[in-house]
């Protein structure tokens, strides 16, 4: 169980007003501060910027530039490269990408680093042929554009991001930070990735596959009266829930739970179930010596095959494989 090197890509042109400046504070906030009660050694993070190492960025709008120590010979060192974003001109106009940017990416894929994007990011790996083959998203505004340019990529305009193996995309602003977490719940476990998050104020885990965005808008404020009923149901993940027991809870009718529940989490209640008793069946793995079976049982997921498929699934990995990846001390 490692956590390793993460070097972050600073393009030349962070411009401000953008959202180049949030996405580029997403892999900084979640692998740049030291967490050693969760995890020691944690993350040794690098920002490496597309000039000479040790240049300053060209200042913004707002006069802000950034001084970063290393450089794109940097990259091929590290263990995950991310690339938060590309400069507008590229992706809306068509202009050509920093064609040193692009041969130190495929440089650091060669040498065996975990490639990563935030939104705009793709375009980058895309034009180092990075993605050729591969299943990809982006921001939902960019996915056409990425598709037109890059038809060997497999674009997927629907999800918030794609894992695949050593090569992960995301959506933009959010959903990077939906990325990060993954990647911290893929090295160091769920349990881990859950305290991080509720240090950082933000949902513990909202799984890739999910939409971009919701038809049903969010509420304008925060759904408070489903909080009980949720803690209650997180409680009692080993007993066979339904919509119907989540509603009678909640003293209201199944519709009107189903309604407010996907229009505060994205997801219907049924799959947000999914989601908690995978969430706990992991936490045991990584935690205990339990039985597979027994986990299935105290996860709510039954049976060790009805465990083992909903993992395979979701996760990617079999429950045995899962658990060897975070060996009790």
């Amino acid at each position: 169980m490692s956590a390793g090197s993460v070097a972050v890509v600073v393009t030349e042109e962070i411009r401000l007003p953008s959202w180049d400046l949030y996405e580029l504070s997403i892999p900084c906030t979640v692998f740049g501060k030291p967490q050693p009660d969760l995890a020691d050694p944690w993350y040794d993070l690098r920002l490496c910027g597309t000039r000479e190492a040790g240049a300053d960025t060209p200042a913004t709008g707002a006069g802000l530039s950034l001084h970063t120590r290393y450089g794109l010979a940097d990259l091929a060192g590290a263990d995950t490269v991310i690339v938060p974003s590309v400069p507008d001109p590229c992706v809306d106009e068509g202009r050509p990408l920093d064609p040193a940017l692009i041969a130190a990416l495929r440089l650091a894929h060669d040498a065996g680093a975990r490639m990563v994007s935030l939104c705009t990011g793709a375009f980058a790996l895309a034009e180092a042929g990075i993605l050729d083959g591969r299943r990809a998203t982006a921001h939902w505004m960019h996915t056409a554009q990425l598709a037109d340019r890059y038809p060997k990529v497999r674009v997927d305009d629907s999800v918030l991001y794609v894992d695949d193996g050593d090569v992960l995309t995301s959506a933009g602003l959010t959903a990077g930070l939906d990325l990060c977490l993954h990647l911290v719940r893929r090295d160091l476990g769920a349990h881990v990735a859950n305290q991080l998050a509720r240090r950082m104020v933000v949902p513990a885990h909202r799984p890739g596959g999910q939409a971009q965005f919701i038809d049903q808008p969010v509420p304008a404020t925060d759904d408070r009266g489903l909080a009980p009923v949720l803690d209650w149901a997180r409680a009692h993940l080993d007993q066979p829930l339904t919509v119907e027991d989540l509603a009678q809870r909640a003293a209201m009718s199944p519709r009107t739970l189903y309604r407010r529940l996907q229009a505060a989490t994205g997801v219907t209640p049924l799959q947000w179930l999914l989601n908690q008793r995978l969430r706990r069946a992991q936490s045991l793995l990584e935690s205990t010596d339990l039985p597979i079976a027994r986990i299935g049982e105290l996860s709510g997921l039954g049976t060790a095959n009805n465990l083992r498929h909903h993992f395979v699934r979701q996760i990617g990995v079999s429950p045995s494989d899962y658990r060897r990846a975070f060996p009790l001390a």
